[in-house]
Protein backbone atom coordinates (compact mmCIF):
# COMPACT_ATOMS: atom_id res chain seq x y z
CA UNK A 1 0.00 0.00 0.00
CA UNK A 2 2.82 2.75 0.83
CA UNK A 3 3.97 2.49 -3.16
CA UNK A 4 0.26 2.37 -4.18
CA UNK A 5 -0.07 5.93 -2.14
CA UNK A 6 3.35 7.37 -2.84
CA UNK A 7 1.90 10.79 -4.36
CA UNK A 8 2.83 13.53 -1.56
CA UNK A 9 -0.86 13.78 0.78
CA UNK A 10 -0.72 17.54 0.69
CA UNK A 11 -1.15 17.50 -3.25
CA UNK A 12 -4.29 15.33 -2.85
CA UNK A 13 -5.48 18.08 -0.62
CA UNK A 14 -5.04 20.52 -2.58
CA UNK A 15 -6.41 18.87 -5.52
CA UNK A 16 -3.26 19.14 -7.54
CA UNK A 17 -3.17 15.66 -8.65
CA UNK A 18 -6.03 13.07 -8.12
CA UNK A 19 -5.96 10.41 -5.61
CA UNK A 20 -5.56 7.05 -6.49
CA UNK A 21 -9.11 5.01 -5.67
CA UNK A 22 -9.45 4.25 -1.47
CA UNK A 23 -10.97 0.48 -0.38
CA UNK A 24 -14.09 1.51 2.31
CA UNK A 25 -12.26 1.17 5.07
CA UNK A 26 -9.82 3.81 4.39
CA UNK A 27 -12.77 5.75 2.98
CA UNK A 28 -14.34 5.69 6.23
CA UNK A 29 -11.09 6.79 8.21
CA UNK A 30 -10.77 10.15 6.15
CA UNK A 31 -11.88 13.19 7.98
CA UNK A 32 -15.10 14.81 6.27
CA UNK A 33 -15.23 18.78 6.31
CA UNK A 34 -17.64 21.29 5.44
CA UNK A 35 -17.61 23.44 2.78
CA UNK A 36 -17.11 26.21 4.66
CA UNK A 37 -14.56 24.95 6.99
CA UNK A 38 -12.46 23.66 4.23
CA UNK A 39 -13.02 27.56 2.45
CA UNK A 40 -11.67 29.06 6.01
CA UNK A 41 -8.69 27.13 6.26
CA UNK A 42 -7.75 27.46 2.74
CA UNK A 43 -7.91 23.48 2.03
CA UNK A 44 -10.77 23.41 -0.15
CA UNK A 45 -9.03 22.46 -3.00
CA UNK A 46 -11.08 25.03 -5.04
CA UNK A 47 -10.19 24.92 -9.10
CA UNK A 48 -9.09 28.38 -9.98
CA UNK A 49 -5.85 28.04 -12.36
CA UNK A 50 -7.28 24.51 -13.85
CA UNK A 51 -9.83 26.21 -14.86
CA UNK A 52 -8.54 29.27 -16.11
CA UNK A 53 -9.18 29.14 -19.57
CA UNK A 54 -13.12 29.32 -18.92
CA UNK A 55 -12.20 32.19 -16.42
CA UNK A 56 -10.06 33.81 -19.52
CA UNK A 57 -13.49 33.09 -21.63
CA UNK A 58 -15.70 34.99 -18.94
CA UNK A 59 -13.65 37.64 -18.17
CA UNK A 60 -13.43 38.55 -22.02
CA UNK A 61 -17.26 38.41 -22.37
CA UNK A 62 -17.55 40.68 -19.47
CA UNK A 63 -14.80 43.19 -20.96
CA UNK A 64 -16.65 43.19 -24.61
CA UNK A 65 -20.30 43.66 -23.01
CA UNK A 66 -18.53 46.82 -21.22
CA UNK A 67 -17.19 48.14 -24.22
CA UNK A 68 -19.79 47.76 -26.39
CA UNK A 69 -22.19 49.55 -23.56
CA UNK A 70 -19.01 52.44 -23.58
CA UNK A 71 -19.02 52.86 -27.29
CA UNK A 72 -22.94 52.59 -28.16
CA UNK A 73 -24.87 54.00 -25.43
CA UNK A 74 -21.64 56.69 -23.94
CA UNK A 75 -21.37 58.17 -20.61
CA UNK A 76 -24.17 60.45 -18.50
CA UNK A 77 -22.01 63.26 -17.93
CA UNK A 78 -22.83 65.44 -14.88
CA UNK A 79 -23.17 69.36 -14.94
CA UNK A 80 -19.57 69.70 -13.90
CA UNK A 81 -18.26 68.45 -16.41
CA UNK A 82 -20.77 69.48 -19.33
CA UNK A 83 -22.05 72.74 -18.21
CA UNK A 84 -25.33 74.06 -17.98
CA UNK A 85 -27.95 75.30 -15.17
CA UNK A 86 -29.30 73.25 -12.27
CA UNK A 87 -32.68 74.47 -10.76
CA UNK A 88 -33.68 73.37 -7.81
CA UNK A 89 -36.71 73.36 -5.65
CA UNK A 90 -38.66 71.51 -2.41
CA UNK A 91 -41.03 68.85 -3.57
CA UNK A 92 -43.63 70.18 -1.05
CA UNK A 93 -45.58 73.12 -1.81
CA UNK A 94 -48.28 75.41 -0.20
CA UNK A 95 -50.26 73.98 -3.72
CA UNK A 96 -49.12 70.64 -3.23
CA UNK A 97 -46.86 67.89 -3.62
CA UNK A 98 -44.77 68.53 -7.33
CA UNK A 99 -44.33 65.62 -9.47
CA UNK A 100 -41.38 65.98 -12.24
CA UNK A 101 -43.88 65.69 -14.66
CA UNK A 102 -45.63 68.42 -13.45
CA UNK A 103 -42.63 70.65 -13.07
CA UNK A 104 -41.33 69.43 -16.94
CA UNK A 105 -44.50 70.64 -17.87
CA UNK A 106 -44.06 74.25 -16.11
CA UNK A 107 -40.41 74.44 -17.76
CA UNK A 108 -41.92 73.77 -21.26
CA UNK A 109 -44.44 76.37 -20.95
CA UNK A 110 -41.90 78.91 -19.38
CA UNK A 111 -39.36 78.74 -21.84
CA UNK A 112 -40.66 76.68 -24.89
CA UNK A 113 -38.16 73.73 -24.79
CA UNK A 114 -37.81 70.67 -22.71
CA UNK A 115 -35.35 70.39 -19.73
CA UNK A 116 -32.52 67.59 -20.47
CA UNK A 117 -33.82 66.06 -17.22
CA UNK A 118 -35.87 66.11 -14.21
CA UNK A 119 -35.35 64.14 -11.28
CA UNK A 120 -36.81 63.87 -7.49
CA UNK A 121 -34.14 63.41 -4.93
CA UNK A 122 -34.85 61.99 -1.63
CA UNK A 123 -37.74 60.87 0.63
CA UNK A 124 -40.85 62.83 2.40
CA UNK A 125 -40.61 66.44 3.21
CA UNK A 126 -36.92 67.02 2.44
CA UNK A 127 -37.43 65.85 -1.05
CA UNK A 128 -36.62 68.23 -3.79
CA UNK A 129 -36.94 68.04 -7.49
CA UNK A 130 -33.73 69.22 -9.92
CA UNK A 131 -33.88 70.43 -13.06
CA UNK A 132 -31.20 70.45 -15.13
CA UNK A 133 -30.84 72.20 -18.67
CA UNK A 134 -28.54 74.43 -21.06
CA UNK A 135 -26.91 77.17 -19.59
CA UNK A 136 -29.35 79.49 -19.07
CA UNK A 137 -29.23 83.35 -19.49
CA UNK A 138 -30.06 85.37 -16.07
CA UNK A 139 -33.51 86.58 -17.57
CA UNK A 140 -34.21 82.92 -18.47
CA UNK A 141 -33.60 81.92 -15.01
CA UNK A 142 -35.61 84.28 -13.14
CA UNK A 143 -38.49 84.00 -15.83
CA UNK A 144 -38.47 80.04 -14.79
CA UNK A 145 -38.11 81.21 -10.91
CA UNK A 146 -41.49 82.86 -11.40
CA UNK A 147 -42.81 80.41 -13.48
CA UNK A 148 -42.20 77.67 -10.56
CA UNK A 149 -43.38 80.05 -7.71
CA UNK A 150 -46.14 80.65 -9.17
CA UNK A 151 -46.81 77.14 -10.05
CA UNK A 152 -46.26 75.69 -6.80
CA UNK A 153 -45.68 78.11 -4.47
CA UNK A 154 -42.49 75.66 -2.63
CA UNK A 155 -42.21 76.28 0.94
CA UNK A 156 -39.09 77.95 2.54
CA UNK A 157 -37.67 76.88 5.97
CA UNK A 158 -39.90 78.68 7.77
CA UNK A 159 -43.09 76.94 6.21
CA UNK A 160 -43.99 79.15 4.24
CA UNK A 161 -43.90 80.00 0.53
CA UNK A 162 -40.92 81.77 -0.81
CA UNK A 163 -39.33 82.21 -3.88
CA UNK A 164 -36.02 81.95 -2.20
CA UNK A 165 -36.42 78.73 -1.52
CA UNK A 166 -35.81 77.73 -5.70
CA UNK A 167 -31.98 77.66 -6.12
CA UNK A 168 -30.13 77.99 -8.84
CA UNK A 169 -26.39 77.30 -9.85
CA UNK A 170 -24.70 77.21 -13.21
CA UNK A 171 -21.47 75.78 -14.99
CA UNK A 172 -19.54 76.96 -17.61
CA UNK A 173 -18.63 74.75 -20.12
CA UNK A 174 -15.08 76.22 -20.07
CA UNK A 175 -15.30 74.97 -16.22
CA UNK A 176 -16.59 71.62 -16.99
CA UNK A 177 -13.58 71.21 -19.64
CA UNK A 178 -11.06 72.09 -17.11
CA UNK A 179 -12.79 69.80 -14.44
CA UNK A 180 -12.84 67.02 -16.98
CA UNK A 181 -8.63 67.68 -17.40
CA UNK A 182 -7.89 67.69 -14.14
CA UNK A 183 -9.97 64.46 -13.21
CA UNK A 184 -8.08 62.80 -16.19
CA UNK A 185 -4.86 64.05 -14.85
CA UNK A 186 -5.71 63.02 -11.42
CA UNK A 187 -6.21 59.22 -13.22
CA UNK A 188 -3.53 59.49 -14.89
CA UNK A 189 -1.03 60.00 -11.92
CA UNK A 190 -2.13 57.48 -10.25
CA UNK A 191 -1.64 54.56 -12.67
CA UNK A 192 1.82 56.06 -13.15
CA UNK A 193 2.76 56.03 -9.35
CA UNK A 194 0.82 52.34 -9.40
CA UNK A 195 2.64 50.84 -11.96
CA UNK A 196 6.19 52.50 -11.10
CA UNK A 197 5.35 50.39 -6.89
CA UNK A 198 4.42 47.27 -8.92
CA UNK A 199 7.06 46.94 -11.11
CA UNK A 200 9.67 47.93 -8.48
CA UNK A 201 7.91 45.56 -5.81
CA UNK A 202 7.12 42.48 -7.83
CA UNK A 203 9.08 40.78 -10.78
CA UNK A 204 7.42 41.83 -14.23
CA UNK A 205 4.99 38.68 -14.86
CA UNK A 206 3.41 39.91 -11.77
CA UNK A 207 3.30 43.72 -12.81
CA UNK A 208 1.98 43.04 -16.10
CA UNK A 209 -1.03 40.70 -14.96
CA UNK A 210 -1.59 43.49 -11.71
CA UNK A 211 -1.56 46.20 -14.60
CA UNK A 212 -3.90 44.16 -16.29
CA UNK A 213 -6.21 43.40 -14.03
CA UNK A 214 -7.06 47.10 -13.00
CA UNK A 215 -7.15 47.85 -16.39
CA UNK A 216 -10.24 45.36 -16.48
CA UNK A 217 -11.52 47.12 -13.61
CA UNK A 218 -11.78 49.95 -15.14
CA UNK A 219 -13.11 49.11 -18.44
CA UNK A 220 -15.32 46.92 -16.49
CA UNK A 221 -16.50 49.62 -13.91
CA UNK A 222 -16.96 52.25 -17.20
CA UNK A 223 -18.80 50.08 -19.10
CA UNK A 224 -21.48 49.03 -16.10
CA UNK A 225 -21.79 52.99 -15.70
CA UNK A 226 -22.34 53.32 -19.63
CA UNK A 227 -24.59 50.47 -19.62
CA UNK A 228 -27.00 51.72 -16.77
CA UNK A 229 -26.90 54.98 -17.26
CA UNK A 230 -25.26 56.32 -14.22
CA UNK A 231 -24.55 59.79 -14.02
CA UNK A 232 -20.45 60.65 -14.03
CA UNK A 233 -19.64 63.01 -11.58
CA UNK A 234 -16.61 64.29 -10.22
CA UNK A 235 -17.47 61.98 -6.91
CA UNK A 236 -17.26 59.05 -9.59
CA UNK A 237 -13.64 60.02 -10.67
CA UNK A 238 -13.01 60.34 -6.43
CA UNK A 239 -14.69 57.12 -6.20
CA UNK A 240 -12.90 55.58 -9.13
CA UNK A 241 -9.52 56.55 -7.85
CA UNK A 242 -10.52 54.74 -4.12
CA UNK A 243 -11.94 51.12 -5.58
CA UNK A 244 -8.56 50.97 -7.90
CA UNK A 245 -6.73 50.97 -5.25
CA UNK A 246 -8.70 48.78 -3.35
CA UNK A 247 -7.94 46.31 -6.49
CA UNK A 248 -4.41 47.20 -6.31
CA UNK A 249 -4.41 46.01 -2.68
CA UNK A 250 -6.49 42.29 -3.07
CA UNK A 251 -4.33 42.04 -6.12
CA UNK A 252 -0.92 42.59 -3.90
CA UNK A 253 -2.58 39.60 -0.93
CA UNK A 254 -2.53 37.06 -3.40
CA UNK A 255 0.36 37.79 -5.32
CA UNK A 256 2.27 37.92 -1.89
CA UNK A 257 1.23 34.59 -1.29
CA UNK A 258 1.54 33.24 -4.63
CA UNK A 259 5.22 34.74 -4.16
CA UNK A 260 5.79 32.78 -1.01
CA UNK A 261 4.61 29.47 -1.86
CA UNK A 262 6.67 29.18 -5.64
CA UNK A 263 9.90 30.78 -3.82
CA UNK A 264 12.48 28.16 -5.13
CA UNK A 265 9.84 26.00 -6.71
CA UNK A 266 12.35 24.48 -9.33
CA UNK A 267 14.27 23.09 -6.16
CA UNK A 268 11.25 20.80 -5.09
CA UNK A 269 9.41 18.19 -7.57
CA UNK A 270 6.35 18.68 -5.04
CA UNK A 271 3.92 20.68 -7.11
CA UNK A 272 4.12 22.43 -10.37
CA UNK A 273 3.97 25.98 -10.45
CA UNK A 274 0.43 26.41 -11.61
CA UNK A 275 -0.23 24.14 -8.82
CA UNK A 276 1.61 26.33 -6.21
CA UNK A 277 -0.39 29.42 -7.42
CA UNK A 278 -4.43 27.36 -7.28
CA UNK A 279 -3.08 26.72 -3.38
CA UNK A 280 -2.01 30.22 -2.89
CA UNK A 281 -5.69 31.37 -4.06
CA UNK A 282 -7.40 28.80 -2.31
CA UNK A 283 -5.41 30.26 1.03
CA UNK A 284 -6.39 33.44 0.21
CA UNK A 285 -10.34 33.07 -0.59
CA UNK A 286 -11.15 33.82 2.61
CA UNK A 287 -8.95 36.68 3.41
CA UNK A 288 -10.30 38.59 -0.03
CA UNK A 289 -14.17 37.20 0.72
CA UNK A 290 -13.69 38.95 4.43
CA UNK A 291 -12.01 42.03 3.18
CA UNK A 292 -14.58 42.88 0.43
CA UNK A 293 -17.64 42.25 2.91
CA UNK A 294 -15.61 44.64 5.24
CA UNK A 295 -15.54 46.93 2.69
CA UNK A 296 -19.12 46.71 1.36
CA UNK A 297 -20.78 47.39 4.77
CA UNK A 298 -20.28 50.83 5.12
CA UNK A 299 -20.69 51.45 1.27
CA UNK A 300 -24.36 49.62 1.95
CA UNK A 301 -25.08 51.81 4.93
CA UNK A 302 -24.06 54.76 2.55
CA UNK A 303 -26.52 54.43 0.28
CA UNK A 304 -29.20 53.48 2.65
CA UNK A 305 -29.15 55.97 5.34
CA UNK A 306 -27.10 59.00 2.75
CA UNK A 307 -28.97 58.42 -0.66
CA UNK A 308 -32.74 56.86 0.54
CA UNK A 309 -32.93 58.82 3.82
CA UNK A 310 -31.06 62.20 3.08
CA UNK A 311 -31.25 62.00 -0.64
CA UNK A 312 -28.21 63.17 -1.28
CA UNK A 313 -27.29 62.93 -4.70
CA UNK A 314 -23.69 63.42 -4.55
CA UNK A 315 -23.07 60.39 -1.80
CA UNK A 316 -25.40 58.24 -4.09
CA UNK A 317 -22.15 58.69 -7.22
CA UNK A 318 -19.47 57.83 -4.97
CA UNK A 319 -21.90 54.76 -3.31
CA UNK A 320 -22.33 52.92 -6.54
CA UNK A 321 -18.98 53.30 -8.33
CA UNK A 322 -17.31 51.75 -5.04
CA UNK A 323 -20.13 49.24 -5.12
CA UNK A 324 -19.04 48.08 -8.11
CA UNK A 325 -15.68 48.32 -8.37
CA UNK A 326 -15.03 46.49 -4.85
CA UNK A 327 -17.43 43.95 -6.61
CA UNK A 328 -15.46 43.63 -9.97
CA UNK A 329 -12.06 44.49 -8.09
CA UNK A 330 -12.47 41.25 -5.66
CA UNK A 331 -13.29 39.08 -9.35
CA UNK A 332 -10.45 40.38 -10.64
CA UNK A 333 -7.44 39.61 -8.07
CA UNK A 334 -8.89 36.10 -8.01
CA UNK A 335 -9.92 34.68 -11.60
CA UNK A 336 -8.29 37.11 -13.95
CA UNK A 337 -4.84 38.38 -12.45
CA UNK A 338 -3.24 34.99 -10.67
CA UNK A 339 -4.36 32.58 -13.92
CA UNK A 340 -3.07 35.59 -16.33
CA UNK A 341 -0.02 35.28 -14.34
CA UNK A 342 0.62 31.23 -14.18
CA UNK A 343 -0.09 32.00 -18.32
CA UNK A 344 2.69 34.06 -19.05
CA UNK A 345 4.95 32.18 -16.42
CA UNK A 346 4.42 28.80 -17.99
CA UNK A 347 5.96 30.22 -21.37
CA UNK A 348 9.56 30.25 -19.63
CA UNK A 349 11.59 27.79 -20.33
CA UNK A 350 12.37 27.31 -15.97
CA UNK A 351 8.43 26.38 -15.65
CA UNK A 352 8.30 24.47 -18.37
CA UNK A 353 11.53 21.92 -17.63
CA UNK A 354 10.10 21.73 -13.83
CA UNK A 355 6.95 20.72 -15.04
CA UNK A 356 8.11 17.83 -17.19
CA UNK A 357 9.95 17.23 -13.73
CA UNK A 358 6.74 16.92 -11.95
CA UNK A 359 5.39 14.55 -14.41
CA UNK A 360 7.31 12.13 -14.98
CA UNK A 361 8.04 11.56 -11.56
CA UNK A 362 4.21 11.70 -10.84
CA UNK A 363 4.13 9.04 -14.07
CA UNK A 364 6.92 6.55 -12.53
CA UNK A 365 5.26 7.23 -8.92
CA UNK A 366 1.65 5.92 -10.48
CA UNK A 367 3.60 3.16 -12.54
CA UNK A 368 3.77 5.29 -15.62
CA UNK A 369 0.13 6.46 -15.43
CA UNK A 370 -0.83 9.49 -16.28
CA UNK A 371 -1.10 12.41 -14.20
CA UNK A 372 -4.41 14.27 -13.45
CA UNK A 373 -5.92 17.66 -11.48
CA UNK A 374 -4.61 21.11 -12.26
CA UNK A 375 -1.83 19.88 -14.41
CA UNK A 376 -3.59 18.91 -17.50
CA UNK A 377 -3.09 22.90 -18.42
CA UNK A 378 0.28 21.98 -17.60
CA UNK A 379 0.73 19.50 -19.81
CA UNK A 380 -1.30 21.14 -22.54
CA UNK A 381 1.14 24.16 -22.23
CA UNK A 382 4.44 21.92 -22.40
CA UNK A 383 3.25 20.12 -25.06
CA UNK A 384 2.62 23.37 -27.24
CA UNK A 385 6.12 24.31 -26.23
CA UNK A 386 9.26 23.19 -28.00
CA UNK A 387 10.74 19.96 -26.08
CA UNK A 388 14.08 21.48 -25.62
CA UNK A 389 14.96 19.88 -21.99
CA UNK A 390 17.62 17.71 -21.83
CA UNK A 391 16.59 14.44 -20.18
CA UNK A 392 18.90 12.78 -17.85
CA UNK A 393 19.49 9.17 -17.12
CA UNK A 394 20.21 7.47 -13.74
CA UNK A 395 23.70 6.08 -14.12
CA UNK A 396 23.70 1.97 -14.39
CA UNK A 397 24.94 1.60 -10.93
CA UNK A 398 22.58 3.20 -9.06
CA UNK A 399 19.02 1.82 -8.11
CA UNK A 400 15.82 2.25 -10.34
CA UNK A 401 13.37 4.52 -8.05
CA UNK A 402 11.65 2.14 -5.95
CA UNK A 403 13.76 -0.56 -5.61
CA UNK A 404 14.41 -2.42 -2.44
CA UNK A 405 18.33 -1.25 -1.63
CA UNK A 406 21.09 -3.85 -1.65
CA UNK A 407 23.50 -4.47 1.14
CA UNK A 408 26.93 -4.82 0.52
CA UNK A 409 28.39 -8.47 1.24
CA UNK A 410 25.14 -9.93 1.02
CA UNK A 411 22.87 -11.92 -1.52
CA UNK A 412 19.48 -10.26 -2.51
CA UNK A 413 16.66 -12.46 -1.12
CA UNK A 414 18.26 -14.11 2.27
CA UNK A 415 17.59 -12.75 5.33
CA UNK A 416 19.01 -12.61 8.66
CA UNK A 417 18.17 -15.28 11.09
Amino acid sequence: MAAKHSTDSSDVETGAVEAPALDAAESSNLPHHSFFVRLYTGTGAFEVIGKRKMWFIISGLIVAVALAAILLRGFTFGIDFEGGTKVSMPVDGAKGQATAEQVETVYGKALGHAPESVVLVGNGASATVQIRTETLSNADTEKLRVALFDAFEPKGSDGKPSKQAISDSAVSSTWGGQITKKALIALVVFLVIVSIYITVRYERYMAISALAAMFFDIIVTAGVYALVGFEVTPATVIGLLTILGFSIYDTVIVFDKVEENTHGFEHTTRRTFAEQANLAVNQTFMRSINTSLISLLPILALIVVAVWLLGVGTLKDLALVQLVGIIVGTYSSIYFATPLLVTMRERTDLVRTHTRRVLRRRAAAAGGGPAKGVVEDSVSAVEDADDTATVTTPAPDKPVPGARPARPNRPSGKRRR
